[in-house]
């Protein structure tokens, strides 16, 4: 039998209201024999980059399919301020990305291994009439993802866009300098951890050895922490470095928060030496 098309699903919705049922039924409507997978919808409202960065470290468990995702502060503007609605065709063709073109998508292209077609849905012939000046999850990227799940041509939804016009998200750089990793806060998770710039490849060149001591350097303070594989490995209350699941380094505090504990927010710079 063949498998039923699958869209994943992001958003700053919230449960709170009836945002995220909406466009499920929206999807069902369009597609009715469709699985979604909720990714979360609890990204800090109009917080693009914490679910940019979401959105990449989940799509490599996500099954082929639509990945529909909307943090979309700048819905319904216009003139300067005005962000396109886009449908995009994932390198491997397995994948399309549906959403605004703010940022949201551009990392998740870069982990698909790039954008091949793109195209503007803003007018698209599957968006729902009339179109909310508020509510584009509902009337124009859900049911456009719902055409998506159920066969239709990409280019048959939109107006054709150059790749290269595609918005791109920047992110700060870590790197080594002078026996040091200097990083940077990406993002805090509900626990308090503090996610890095720092891939597996640059955290192993720092050969560092499991459990020995080390320094971090933020805020203008110093603090004692140890390099860790899990959070337990260190007493509670304590400051831990380690690789989280998505294989980046991150700072810890076990039974606590690491962003409570160093006292710093997003893009901070973070120096992580030996003592």
């Amino acid at each position: 039998m063949a498998e039923a098309p699958c869209i994943s699903f992001l958003s700053d919705y919230g449960h709170r209201d009836e945002f995220v049922g909406v466009c499920h039924g929206v999807i069902a409507r369009r597609c009715p024999s469709v699985r979604v997978i909720d990714i979360t919808h609890e990204v800090p409202r109009h917080d693009v980059r914490t679910g940019a960065l979401i959105l990449r470290d989940a799509l490599a468990f996500m099954p082929p399919g639509v990945h529909l995702a909307v943090v979309d502060p700048e819905v319904g503007a216009a003139g300067q301020h005005a962000r396109r609605a886009v449908a995009m065709l994932a390198a491997d063709e397995r994948h399309t990305l549906v959403g605004p073109d703010n940022g949201l998508l551009a990392l998740a292209a870069e982990q698909l291994g790039g954008i091949v077609q793109a195209v503007d849905i803003g007018r698209s012939p599957e968006r729902l009439q009339p179109v909310s000046a508020t509510f584009h999850g509902r009337d124009i990227f859900a049911p456009v993802a719902g055409a998506l799940a159920d066969g239709v041509a990409l280019a048959a939804l939109g107006e054709p866009l150059p790749v290269g016009e595609l918005r791109p998200l920047r992110l700060p750089s870590a790197h080594a300098a002078d026996g040091a990793l200097v990083a940077h806060v990406l993002r805090s998770d509900r626990f308090g951890n503090l996610i890095l710039d720092v891939p597996h490849a640059l955290l192993s060149a720092a050969e560092l050895r499991l459990g020995e001591a080390l320094t971090v350097r933020a805020a203008g303070r110093v603090h004692p922490a140890r390099y860790a594989s899990t959070f337990a490995d260190v007493a509670p209350g304590e400051l831990l470095l380690y690789e989280d699941a998505q294989r980046s380094a991150a700072l810890a505090v076990n039974r606590g928060s690491a962003a409570e504990h160093l006292g710093v927010s997003r893009d901070e710079e973070i120096v992580v030496r030996r003592p």
